[in-house]
């Protein structure tokens, strides 16, 4: 008799707490192997595909194309021990379909037993990976066992997402896991306890807290009295209005999702806890450019600009190594790092990413033109893992591929600096005393002051300017 097997979104790494279905790669009813990919969720780091540790048929999926689920939330159910899923469930649940004989997957093997038994984290079961967060087996909230239920029971359920009636008020713990969730919560001044959530078993998805947000800013927006004067915005006199509600149906509301949430979370969070200050300055980069010309009219692989700009970032690194640190508050302490792993920033259909460049220093100009080129190619189809987007200690930014000459970028937390690098154009300019047309470019820096002062800040883009205008200064560090 088949053993209906429960299978729930699986901890993605790097501290990632929830996801969102894109598409789902089965059907109820499908038989499905050991380790193939069933569904593809989005993270605030990257696409993932995320595999299955049991083999048989599919018999119950939980979230529709679009839903926002937290780790440990089911995401589908499996048959395996038999060739077709049990024919009673709970009420409501969908029975599967018997496996077809157009199935791609052998129905011997692929309703096996057997489980995979390796770590999920991430991007399938094949390799070990350290867990960041781990998920309590025994929590109601999180495996939705029913309280006084043997823990390891087998359940099957709806094909539908479970949500169960919201209802406000909580006895006990509130049914949330998300940090995420709890940091909105806290920032607005909502009380959990008072949420409804709409996820699995009552959990508070980040969905209800601002829904919950919403309702209690209209709520809170009282009408103005008949005897105070009321401007035409709506304020009375002498008063400085502190919201703004959109009247319902105006304007076209965006959800801060996947990379787009991510990255507003980060950018606000630098923005809150680095104080920054940028300088910059005009280089003459001439000379860079006709060295660039000479070494791949040379020969062998190409070298391109930003992989030189990368060489000239890490030998300025190297002596001024107050900018490749972090700041921990908690211990207030100033963290230089043993090493540069170089973060460069890409735009994308998704929105922006920085992908990085490990161990940047140690790197030849051909191995960071490759290393470049597989990450951008990567940021375009949108493959890249969450390790390829976390653990930088440097970002250089080149908007100048916009066609802009400037910028005061917004250090990428928890980093101290990030070197700007404006479009590279013919300008006037003094040379050797006289004026002529040179390829001009502007450098900016944006560094956090608690690591340094200005003296430092201007040392550094002073030296990045000296080998962008004499790339031979270089040649004094090889």
């Amino acid at each position: 008799m088949a053993q209906v097997l429960e299978f729930k979104l699986p901890d993605l790494g790097e501290g990632l707490t929830e996801a969102e279905i894109v598409r789902w790669l089965v059907n109820v009813g499908d038989v499905v192997a050991i380790d193939q990919p069933v569904v593809e969720v989005e993270t605030a780091k990257a696409m993932v595909e995320v595999p299955c540790p049991y083999g048989g048929v599919v018999t119950a999926r939980f979230g529709d194309e679009g839903t926002e689920l937290p780790v440990g939330a089911p995401l589908l159910t499996v048959a395996v021990g038999g060739t077709e899923a049990p024919a009673t469930g709970a009420p409501g649940a969908s029975a599967a379909k018997p496996a077809s004989s157009e199935s791609p997957v052998p129905a011997e093997s692929a309703v096996s037993s057997e489980y995979s038994g390796n770590v999920l984290v991430g991007y399938g079961t094949a390799g070990p990976a350290a867990r960041r967060r781990r998920v309590r087996r025994d929590d109601p909230v999180l495996t939705g066992t029913p309280s006084g239920a043997p823990a390891g029971s087998a359940q099957v359920v709806a094909t539908a997402p479970r949500t169960a009636a919201p209802t406000a008020g909580h006895q006990g713990p509130v049914p949330v896991i998300s940090p995420l969730v709890r940091k909105l919560a806290r920032e607005k001044g909502l009380d959990l306890r008072e949420v409804r959530g709409s996820g699995p078993d009552g959990l508070i998805l980040r969905a209800d807290v601002e829904r919950a947000v919403t309702a209690a800013g209209t709520a809170a927006a009282p009408a103005a009295p008949a005897s105070v004067p009321v401007s035409a915005n709506g304020s009375a006199p002498g008063r400085v209005s502190t919201s703004a509600p959109v009247a319902a149906g105006a304007g076209e509301r965006i959800p801060l999702r996947g990379v787009r949430g991510a990255v507003a979370d980060k950018l606000s969070r630098s923005r809150t806890e680095i104080p920054d200050a940028t300088c910059w300055v005009d280089a003459d980069a001439t000379e860079l450019m006709a060295a660039r010309t000479a070494m791949n009219a040379a020969g062998g692989p190409k070298i391109s600009l930003l992989a030189l700009l990368a060489r000239i970032c890490v030998h300025a690194l190297s002596r001024h190594p107050e900018l490749n640190s972090t700041v921990d508050m908690a211990a207030r302490e100033i963290v230089r790092l043993p090493s540069m792993h170089l973060g460069f920033a890409a735009q994308t259909e998704r929105g922006l990413v920085v992908p990085v460049v490990r161990d940047a220093g140690t790197r030849t100009a051909e191995s960071l033109t490759e290393e470049f080129a597989r990450l951008t190619e990567a940021a375009r189809q949108g493959t890249l893992t969450p390790a390829d987007l976390t653990g930088g200690t440097f970002t250089l930014n080149n908007y100048g591929v916009f066609g802009v000459d400037g910028s005061t970028p917004i250090i990428n937390h928890p980093e101290a600096a990030m070197l700007g690098v404006g479009r590279i154009i013919p300008k006037p300019w003094v040379h050797q005393g006289e004026l002529a047309v040179r390829q001009v470019v502007q450098l900016s820096l944006t560094f956090d002051h608690r690591v340094c002062d200005g003296g430092t800040a201007g040392g550094f883009l002073r030296y990045v300017a000296d080998c962008v205008e004499h790339p031979a200064v270089l040649l004094r560090t090889l």
